[in-house]
């Protein structure tokens, strides 16, 4: 029986093999950014509702839900997520399927995430019979920096339809089509962004004493600021600070009246990620002060660490060996990007997975958020076996 049922899933996910790369080809070829994805949700939104699904729209702007109510059913939902968005990037030319709309590409595979949960509620639906609790499937806006998962869960996403546990699923280039990462605890870091304007008093060359240079006030606060991971944070506990940007000054002869800097924090503890904060603001107020000049610092708050209960993980890593097989699914160690999923864990126990889209023979090796990104097509139908599992096979984590 349960041979039959194993089966059935894997079935339904190949026989829609077709649709799913046809879906996933027609968002890619018409991106949209970040809560303007109409669209996409105008397609999405039709296609439930010709699975008779109950449809709840205009969720953080354009983001919308579908539910699955198996008949007599009072537990939790389980709510599997995808993000819709692109990102303003060009892709590279030549492509059959490529973007239709200059400087926006879909560089991180939401495409494919779209497609793949639209599969697994064609699945789910025809085994409607098997569910044990509602399915609640969550097609969300504006992942790519824009906080649109942190909206949906501050207008009520999870209490629409009571959810007792999440689950997102994303393709990873950098991995072996076919392949699934799933660990438990801290996966994916938070992260946080600073700007930095270091103000002295501009002058000639010639004259340094005469001025106040923030340019070197400016290296001095860069290599002050490599010394916060090296001297504050627990060797133990991961942490980056890195500056990305240092602009100033216009000529050979001219010491400027300012410098300015942003750079980016990583970390995977609440306190860690407090204490990157304070100690950026800290150091490069003092260090620009010892050069005599002022620091005017502003940090930007991003997206908490993902955090992947242990239980939620299990329950993953058992549907994974389900759909994949035991030998290619692995435990990654933490990965320093980040992901707004991040707010749908802090609300209700789950897991946020990855499965590989790579091959290096198809020569898709491109990483995220490059113009040449590209997916594996063919692991689309085991991400809807997948999604399609977590909601059969899977209690709700308590």
């Amino acid at each position: 029986m349960a041979a039959d049922f194993d089966t059935r899933v894997r079935g339904l996910a190949d026989d829609r093999r077709e649709a799913l790369v046809r879906w996933r080809r027609d968002l890619h070829r018409h991106p949209e950014l970040g809560f303007e994805e109409h669209r996409t949700a105008a397609i999405v939104e039709s296609h439930l509702r010709e699975l008779d699904l109950e449809v709840h729209t205009g969720i953080a702007g354009t983001g919308l839900i579908g539910v699955l109510r198996p008949a007599g059913s009072d537990e939790p939902a389980v709510l599997l997520r995808a993000d819709m968005d692109a990102l303003p990037i060009q892709e590279v030319s030549g492509r059959d399927y490529g973007s239709t709309i200059e400087g926006r590409m879909h560089a991180c595979g939401h495409d494919g995430h779209t497609a793949m949960l639209l599969g697994a509620a064609e699945v789910l639906c025809e085994m409607r019979d098997a569910l044990s609790r509602p399915v609640v499937f969550c097609f969300q806006p504006a992942e790519e920096g824009l906080g649109g998962g942190r909206r949906m869960v501050e207008e009520g996403v999870l209490d629409i339809v009571p959810v007792g546990a999440v689950y997102g699923l994303h393709l990873w280039s950098l991995e072996p089509a076919g392949r699934i990462l799933v660990r438990p605890g801290a996966f994916m870091a938070a992260v946080d962004s600073f700007q930095a304007r270091i103000v002295g008093r501009g002058g000639h060359g010639a004259l340094p004493h005469e001025s106040r240079d923030p340019i070197v006030a400016a290296a001095q606060c860069v290599t002050a600021l490599q010394t916060i991971v090296s001297r504050t944070i627990d060797p133990v506990q991961p942490a980056v600070v890195t500056v990305g940007e240092l602009h100033a000054g216009t000529a050979t002869n001219i010491i400027p009246d300012d410098a300015r800097m942003t750079g980016t924090l990583r970390s995977f503890d609440d306190r860690v990620r407090q204490t990157l904060r304070t100690r950026v603001r800290e150091l490069l107020e003092a260090t620009a002060a010892g050069a005599g000049c002022r620091a005017e610092v502003t940090i930007h708050e991003g997206y908490p660490a993902v955090i992947n209960s242990t239980e939620a993980a299990r329950i993953a890593r058992e549907a994974a060996t389900m759909t994949v097989g035991e030998d290619s699914v692995s435990e990654p160690p933490p990965i320093a990007a980040s992901e707004d999923f991040s707010y749908f864990l802090r609300e209700r126990p789950g897991a946020f997975l990855f499965l590989g889209a790579g091959n290096e023979e198809l020569g898709i090796t491109a990483p995220h958020h490059s113009p040449e990104f590209d997916i594996d097509e063919s692991v689309l139908p085991r991400g809807s076996e997948m999604l399609a599992r977590l909601a059969l096979h899977a209690e709700c984590p308590r």
